[in-house]
């Protein structure tokens, strides 16, 4: 009932902007109106459901690479997903290094730099950045099922959430999302608690496990994010970030 009034008051407030517009300039009349028709979705919004998950806490550290150690072994991967997962499937680790070994005239199959085109040899680790806050990944997901877990703060898939829709995957610009196919769930990297078996299993040092910093501006995106953001998500987002 407290919505429903609420909605009443701000339609009233409206309708007598309306009688009074001719004291306004047009542009002046649309910006108040329109706003007010804002506020009375987002209370029908609030009333019908809870707020959407949106992920604020900045990740406690992250995993970056040394191109230049890496030797393309790919012991990494397969350290990732037998520690977590219980089986050796390295297409499926939350550390990517098999789609960037392919070198030939037009540079690397599927990579960021087109490092190696016959010439330095480099192999490119592409790792999940932990974003900051907007969490594509995060905003993506139609069941909140991606969320923060202590003691790193890391991004993880909650799997009791996740539906296998692979809208995570779509949304992150480095592909970063992991599909089981067996469990038909996304996975991704959570840092192992703060013990990353990728960093341990390097048998050259190229991988170090650090203090959180932002690379979302550093290292360019592989692809252009074709997942959609909830409406109610993106109503949230409007709020927080109007001008």
């Amino acid at each position: 009932m407290g919505s429903d009034n609420r909605r009443h008051e701000v339609l009233a407030q409206t309708l007598d902007l309306t009688d009074a517009s001719l004291s306004f300039s047009r542009r002046e009349f649309l910006l108040i109106t329109g706003g007010m028709i804002v506020a009375v979705s987002a209370l029908e919004a609030k009333g019908a459901k809870e707020a959407p998950l949106i992920i604020m806490d900045q990740a406690g550290g992250l995993v970056i690479s040394d191109s230049t150690k890496c030797v393309g072994c790919r012991r990494c991967e397969l350290a990732c997903t037998e520690y977590n997962d219980g089986k050796a499937s390295p297409t499926m680790a939350r550390i990517k290094i098999s789609r960037n070994l392919n070198f030939g005239p037009k540079g690397l199959y599927a990579g960021q730099h087109s490092e190696g085109n016959w010439g330095n040899g480099l192999v490119i680790q592409d790792l999940c950045k932990q974003c900051p806050h907007p969490v594509p990944c995060a905003n993506a997901c139609p069941n909140d099922a991606i969320v923060v877990r202590p003691p790193t703060n890391a991004r993880v898939v909650d799997l009791n959430k996740c539906i296998g829709c692979k809208m995570c995957q779509r949304a992150c610009p480095w592909e970063m999302m992991s599909f089981d196919s067996d469990t038909n769930k996304a996975t991704k990297c959570f840092l192992c608690d703060g013990s990353p078996k990728c960093v341990e299993a390097c048998p050259s040092g190229a991988l170090a496990y650090v203090a959180w910093r932002d690379l979302t501006d550093s290292v360019p995106p592989r692809v252009v994010p074709t997942a959609i953001v909830s409406p109610e998500k993106a109503q949230t987002c409007n709020e927080c970030h109007k001008k």
